[in-house]
């Protein structure tokens, strides 16, 4: 019986293949570009490896693509296959695998939970749960999954920066900011090449209305997320929204330009990313040319995936800026025709927050304020359940405000802004800060009926 780098069992015995393995995990963990050529070695090598092939399917299934579930159940068949010469640890992968298949992620979370009561240094296993649970937009559940684990790591494991890094994140998500910032540095310091951690601080930065921080934060930490796959592109895309708030519009669009939307993907992630910043420039009444061309091109053939309420959204963000209204339609359409079947967790938050949120979308598009304003205020409780960080659902928040100035709703925009200002830890970005300036001119204007569109 082998060892693995972070000290568990393993049913490879091949070195070569357990090398690979290794840097597989350790790939996982930083978000690294690598980290499918070493999984890809480990099945060529052994293919029977029931753990490799179940996280090869959980790996396609966290794409949020359609397309890939027939790929991801082979990978759980040919786990079922070899399952009896599995240790029970790597079975409880394959179970996990099989779960979310079959419609049920929250399962899913559950053998990975019952991996860390009994293996609680097994470092891919928290990962894994952590990913599951922001998919989900289970914060609390991030939190208290890493803080059950936490007094068992040592500071020689080899797992344990990448420990911190998810426990900053955690952390930020649930509000507790200082710490949040203090371990995500740690969580660097520990494990260089921890994106993650580097980018939980990031968040804290936004959520706290300290552009300038998070960029002097940033500056010359690029190598801490330049040997990442796309999620690179989100890291640039934090600092975009840095530029944003201090109006450095030209660099903004540089980035969006030259590293945001480098690769013209349609992965849902990049999408979010690209689809999120270009609304916020709009919002902000800036022009941003013709770039919503290429991305509502891209996601017209992405309005029947239904994989995921997140990516959704964000497609659908690219079809309104785009102006492609048969699209936009047709998503919207298949967004509530999934919610009227909540057989799957998928599907019951396409009924919520999906269906208000789409259709408040479309109203926002279409200029029809008011109607934009009642669905996604309504909407607002139930969002976190789409998945995604604050930083990422914010840009929704922020369409909800402005759609609330346009439609004169005054007193309702005042209480979102409070309620926005408290979750940030009493912080406020200039975005806020500009929007009670335009309540305030209209109300001392003798109550002006709306604040016009940018």
């Amino acid at each position: 019986m082998t060892q693995d780098i972070f000290g568990q069992e393993c049913s490879l015995t091949d070195p070569r293949a357990l090398a690979e393995w290794n840097g597989a995990q350790t790939g996982v963990l930083a978000h690294a570009a690598r980290t499918a050529g070493h999984l890809g070695a480990v099945l060529d090598a052994a293919p029977d490896f029931a753990l490799g092939q179940a996280i090869k399917g959980l790996s396609l299934l966290m794409l949020g693509r359609s397309e890939l579930l027939p790929t991801a159940r082979e990978a759980l068949a040919i786990a079922k296959s070899t399952y009896e010469g599995a240790l029970p640890r790597e079975r409880k992968y394959v179970d996990g695998l099989e779960a979310w298949l079959s419609g049920h992620p929250s399962r899913a979370i559950t053998c990975i939970e019952d991996i860390l009561t009994q293996h609680p240094c097994d470092t891919l296993a928290m990962k894994l749960s952590h990913g599951i649970r922001f998919i989900m937009g289970d914060t609390r559940g991030m939190r208290a999954s890493i803080e059950r684990v936490l007094p068992a790591y040592s500071t020689e494991h080899a797992g344990h920066g990448y420990l911190l890094g998810c426990h900053a994140f955690a952390l930020e998500e649930t509000g507790d900011f200082d710490r949040a910032e203090i371990t995500g540095r740690q969580a660097l310091w520990t494990a260089p090449d921890d994106a993650w951690g580097l980018h939980a601080v990031a968040h804290v930065h936004d959520m706290t209305g300290n552009a300038r921080t998070g960029l002097g934060w940033l500056e010359g930490r690029e190598e801490a997320w330049a040997h990442c796959n796309n999620f690179r592109y989100h890291v640039w895309w934090h600092k975009a929204l840095m530029h944003l708030d201090l109006g450095q519009i030209d660099e903004v669009m540089r980035l969006y330009d030259d590293e945001v939307r480098k690769d013209k993907t349609d992965d849902y992630r990049d999408i979010s990313n690209a689809t999120s910043l270009l609304m916020r420039l709009e919002l902000d009444g800036v022009n941003v040319g013709d770039r919503w061309d290429e991305l509502a091109e891209l996601c017209e053939n992405r309005t029947e995936d239904g994989s995921l309420i997140f990516a959704d959204l964000h497609y659908l963000l690219a079809l309104i800026g785009g102006d492609r209204a048969t699209a936009t339609g047709q998503l919207i359409r298949r967004i509530h025709a999934d919610g009227t079947q909540p057989k799957t967790e998928a599907a019951q938050r396409m009924a919520d927050p999906g269906c208000a949120v789409s259709k408040g979308l479309e109203a926002f598009g279409e200029g029809h304020y008011g109607t934009a304003f009642d669905y996604l205020a309504k909407s607002r409780d139930s969002l976190q359940l789409a998945g995604g960080s604050h930083a990422q659902r914010d840009v929704f928040e922020r369409m909800t405000i402005d759609a609330g100035l346009r439609s004169g709703n005054w007193a309702q925009v005042e209480a979102i802004l409070d309620d926005r200002r408290a979750k940030r830890g009493g912080g406020e970005d200039n975005y806020a800060m500009a929007r009670r300036a335009l309540i305030a001119a209209a109300q001392s204007e003798g109550g002006a009926q709306s604040v016009p569109a940018e």
